[in-house]
């Protein structure tokens, strides 16, 4: 047992990144909390519970993805990551006690959680790539998968704890106060990353400025074949799949009518199994193609049970698989990424990654909105499942001509095997 918890949580024996792991953790639940606080302002206080409002929401705080994202990963391979973690850190802090203040004192509007859901994603936007490329100079790179897998277990802590908190809070004090908190918690982060031993730093190399450096990102991914077929499976299911942020507040205000507290253990129960997978992905010492797609077909199988289950309860228990696939998936994509990508690339190629995961969102969150209204929100959740399946049969199909590979399901519960003389090499 004891070697299991220190292989899990092996990372945390260097220092800068024990401080960043612990602080981050604060910082994240304020984020959830947050999270809760917008969509509950915007379905249950400033509209009459429009899911296509909510999924405006969504789509601008993800939608300076597609604008900003690539010349992050510019900054982030040209710049001091700590130093510019600082800078987005404070700036999302700023705009947190800036709604919080509007919310408080009775001014908020529609059109301003809009514009402060803009501004948080051009910061989100920068932060992104630097944050997630960071994490390799905290850590060396065989211990680089652990990390990652951490960081996504530290992650969805913040969502077991983040949501309930944010229920009773809205409960019992408003709902500004759910913006207020998370502004404080940015202190954390920001304090944490000054505090950190910059000896022990695995400073990369800075790329200097040049032209036409996102273009070679766009043409490294173009020679890496198993790397393009990453970010198609990822933004397929990010654009259609992965809004449950937005699917489960709807679920939870129109299908079962519940208020604050449940609607916030409802978003518990998907962080529940979202934990499991990130520990799970800690524990890995590379992760493979074929977890990925393994992974993409559980999400898909998952998002269609959820979507026909009958009571508030069920649904919920069901939220645990769907989050432990989903978790699966990205720590598999995300690790993948990093570790095949050469170092003076890593920003770059990560920032173009984060484009697709995120950068979907925006494309994807007014349709699912959309057809939340229109057909009903089990159909929402539906059509993410399906094209789940559908981009993972794809991708075993590519695989197969490609590289010969042979798939299949085998055993109880069934469970993907893929062979090939490409599956067993290093990727």
């Amino acid at each position: 047992m004891q070697g299991v918890f220190s292989k899990t949580f092996a990372s945390l024996k260097f220092f800068n990144y024990r401080m960043w792991f612990c602080t981050a953790l604060v910082s994240n639940i304020g984020a959830w909390i947050q999270r809760i606080g917008q969509d509950w302002l915007v379905l249950r206080q400033l509209t009459p519970n429009s899911g296509l409002a909510a999924g405006i929401v969504t789509a601008l705080q993800f939608a300076p993805v597609l604008f900003l994202s690539a010349w992050a990963g510019v900054l982030a391979d040209r710049l001091p990551r700590r130093q510019l973690l600082m800078v987005t850190q404070a700036a999302q802090g700023v705009l947190a006690l800036g709604l919080g203040a509007l919310v408080l004192f009775g001014h908020a509007q529609l059109w301003h959680v809009y514009g402060f859901a803009l501004l948080l994603g051009c910061a989100t936007a920068i932060d992104a790539p630097v944050r997630q490329t960071f994490v390799a100079e905290m850590v060396p790179l065989t211990s680089l998968p652990n990390a990652i897998g951490l960081n996504s277990a530290m992650f969805n802590s913040s969502r077991l704890l983040g949501p309930a908190l944010a229920g009773f809070l809205i409960q019992a004090f408003g709902t500004g106060w759910a913006f207020i908190l998370n502004g404080v918690t940015f202190a954390a982060t920001i304090i944490g990353l000054a505090a950190m031993r910059q000896a022990e730093l695995r400073i990369v190399e800075r790329v200097k400025k040049q032209s036409g450096q996102i273009r070679q990102a766009v043409v490294y991914i173009r020679k890496r074949p198993e790397i393009w077929l990453v970010l198609v499976i990822v933004g397929v299911i990010s654009c259609l799949g992965f809004n449950s942020q937005l699917t489960i507040a709807m679920m939870a205000t129109q299908v079962f009518d519940r208020q604050a507290g449940q609607f916030g253990l409802l978003s518990s129960m998907f962080g529940v199994g979202a934990l499991i997978g990130a520990l799970m992905a800690a524990r890995r010492a590379r992760p493979r193609l074929r977890l990925i797609v393994g992974s993409a077909i559980g999400f898909g199988l998952t998002s269609l049970v959820s979507a026909v289950m009958p009571t508030y309860l069920t649904f919920g228990l069901s939220g645990v698989f769907v989050g432990l696939c989903t978790l699966t998936l990205m720590t598999a994509a995300n690790s993948t990424i990093q570790i095949t990508t050469e170092p003076s690339m890593r920003g770059r190629v990560v920032a173009l990654y984060m484009l697709v995961f995120q950068g979907a969102t925006p494309i994807g969150s007014p349709i699912v909105g959309w057809i939340s209204e229109a057909w009903g929100t089990r159909w929402a959740i539906g059509i993410g499942g399906v094209s789940a399946l559908l981009v993972a049969a794809f991708a075993l199909l590519w695989l197969r001509s490609r590289w010969q590979l042979t798939a299949g399901l085998r055993g109880f519960p069934p469970h993907l095997v893929v062979n090939g003389p490409e599956e067993d090499a290093p990727r």
